[in-house]
């Protein structure tokens, strides 16, 4: 999909054009070749800078030729599978084509750029190339706290379950928000090396007042990275603890049910014996099964209050 959009100073207003035009935002989200073959075509671009984005594996970048400059960002992306929520990254690619046009490129539907497109993002100039860049690597790094708030509360929420309930389900679901923890600190970390690099200069043009979003824009990467390693510590270690409680509560039940186990072949150990098919002394009282079961009785609650005293119940 393919879109351009266009505002004009002093009107602030976004609106969408048909045609490419000089100070215009493309905005392609999961482009067909014939979308990206046009682009190439028309504006002279290199045909890897406009496809490097869209594979998944692609980290944070910066890639520079003539006077084309291609930023590649790693954005959250959250979707849901099933009846999970997962948290994980895509690269976002920001093309700089000379001084005319700036081009966000993107394979799946970046929640960022939705801000962006409904004309949610203040004081935002599609012409003004270095601001809209960097308004949007400010607005990436707010997502990653944003949906790290998020993983924590949904953490909080699945530990109260594992107090009342230890299933499985739960488990999984706290190995996934770790999962999505690792993808968030790496991308972050790639992220806080490109925004250095930029703000170091060479790279687009910077002026003052964007400067100082770009600064703000690199403080809010490191809170987050901060934030990220905080929270993978706190869900490894609610892990471990987890793992070692039901390691405990296995323990315990092997425990109980050796006790159980020893104090019922008491009475079969004697029933056995008396069972057998030979003569013993009093084998003719009628009433030696009575004293049979009593010393069975009396014999299994010594050994009960015995094994107490041990802890194994």
């Amino acid at each position: 999909m393919m879109e351009i959009f266009r505002t004009t100073d002093p009107v602030t207003e976004l609106v969408r054009v048909d045609q490419i035009e000089r100070g215009c935002w493309i905005n392609l989200i999961a482009p067909t070749q014939e979308e990206l073959d046009r682009i190439s075509h028309e504006m002279q671009i290199e045909p890897n800078f406009l496809s490097d984005p869209l594979d998944d594996e692609e980290k944070a970048r910066i890639d520079m030729e003539d006077d084309q400059t291609l930023i590649i960002v790693d954005v959250p992306y959250v979707y849901e599978d099933g009846k999970i929520i997962k948290f994980e990254t895509i690269p976002m690619g920001l093309l700089h084509v000379r001084d005319d046009y700036i081009i966000t490129i993107c394979s799946k539907p970046a929640a960022v750029l939705e801000r962006f497109r409904n004309g949610q993002i203040k004081g935002l100039f599609t012409f003004k190339k270095t601001r809209f860049i960097f308004q949007v690597l400010y607005h990436v790094a707010k997502d990653f706290l944003k949906y790290l708030k998020h993983i924590d509360k949904k953490t909080d929420d699945i530990e109260n379950k594992l107090h009342k309930s230890m299933k499985n389900r739960e488990l999984y679901r706290l190995m996934e928000l770790g999962k999505s923890l690792v993808y968030f600190t790496t991308s972050l970390k790639s992220n806080e090396a490109m925004m250095e690099r930029i703000l170091r200069g060479r790279v687009v043009k910077m002026y003052e007042e964007d400067q100082e979003l770009l600064e703000d824009a690199i403080v809010e990467i490191k809170q987050a990275i901060e934030m990220a390693n905080i929270y993978s510590s706190i869900l490894n270690g609610t892990m471990d603890a987890y793992a070692s409680i039901i390691s405990n509560n296995l323990n315990v039940v092997m425990k109980f049910l050796a006790s159980v186990t020893i104090v019922l072949s008491i009475p079969t150990v004697i029933y056995s014996y008396f069972g057998q098919n030979v003569k013993f002394p009093y084998g003719d009282n009628p009433f030696m099964w009575i004293y049979i079961i009593i010393g069975s009785v009396v014999i299994c609650t010594g050994a009960v209050l015995l094994l107490y005293r041990k802890d194994m119940f």
